[in-house]
């Protein structure tokens, strides 16, 4: 494990989700010799990726990941290794990720704080832990049997929440235990704290401050959905992390103050839904990498206060 839990080989710049109709800009190796407007790196999910069953022949698009992979450096980002599930991981779907793992050879491996799956099949969302002395066992023992498959830290995503759940201690606290027990890492979404913050009624600034910030690799922004309640339109709304919107000046806002205190980091421009032309998408994780650099110097400032 690396001495610094959270340490990647990712570069300090803003990358972007790299998805399948984008695929054909990045393999166009003719345009990218005339076109600096690329991303210094780029992450995937890594299930779109992974063969069939263990030890299966790759899967067909894993041909055009290595051919990325050869061009600038990829983090792999997990969304089914269901690491907080009570029954433990799925043995096949960890040995899938490996594989993976093996041949990509991936800057950076991320998973989320998050279930998917019971004994009765799959859940098609990120439900968080419930932050309990029992929840934290069950997710730091399932880290840590990935960690020793994948022979590498992973870095492991703060998930949205939408209604309160059963707590021994709030999320900051969960997370720097977890990453105590388990040496693994932190990737911290703020678009999520926002989103959490907002439904459950917490303020987004006090909840981003306490997190261990020394333990953060990567931080992901994204946009979200405003629901309003039909019954009640005047009352708070409910915010939905859909990763289909332009990412919100709150989310803006908690990227400058987290990069305040990491320091520049890796940042990662997230979007699934409603994928705009690559050039509009360069362009918003082009304000995130104008925010890494403006973070040398407040961070500088910031030790040097404290």
């Amino acid at each position: 494990m690396p001495s610094r839990p959270g340490a990647t080989t990712l570069p300090r710049k803003a990358g972007i989700g790299l998805r399948t109709p984008h695929l054909h800009r990045l393999l166009d190796t003719d345009g990218m010799a005339s076109n600096s407007a690329m991303p210094p790196w780029v992450e995937v999910h890594a299930e779109n990726y992974m063969s069939a069953r263990p030890g299966a022949a790759p899967h067909p698009r894993a041909r055009h990941l290595e051919q990325i992979r050869a061009l600038m450096p990829v983090s792999l980002h997990g969304v089914g290794l269901s690491l907080g599930s009570a029954g433990g991981i799925d043995h096949d779907h960890l040995r899938r990720l490996a594989d993976l793992v093996d041949r990509i050879e991936p800057a950076a491996v991320s998973e989320h704080a998050s279930w998917c799956r019971t004994a009765e099949g799959w859940v098609d969302d990120l439900l968080p832990v419930p932050m309990t002395m029992a929840g934290l066992a069950v997710l730091a023992c399932n880290i840590s049997r990935a960690q020793d498959v994948l022979k590498r830290p992973l870095l492991i995503e703060n998930p949205s929440s939408y209604m309160p759940l059963a707590h021994d201690m709030d999320e900051p606290a969960f997370l720097a235990e977890l990453v105590r027990r388990t040496g693994c890492g932190l990737l911290l979404d703020v678009n999520n704290i926002q989103v959490s913050a907002v439904n459950l009624g917490a303020d987004a600034a006090a909840w981003l401050d306490a997190m261990p910030f020394t333990a953060v690799g990567e931080i992901h922004i994204a946009g979200h959905a405003v629901d309003a309640d039909p019954a009640d339109p005047s009352g708070p709304p409910l915010l939905i992390d859909d990763h289909g919107h332009p990412v919100s000046d709150p989310v803006w806002d908690l990227l400058d103050r987290a990069l305040g205190r990491t320091g520049p980091v890796p940042v990662l421009l997230e979007r699934d839904t409603n994928l705009p032309e690559f050039e509009v998408l360069m362009a918003e994780a082009a304000r995130a990498g104008r925010a890494i650099d403006a973070a040398c110097g407040t961070h500088q400032i910031i030790e040097a206060a404290s």
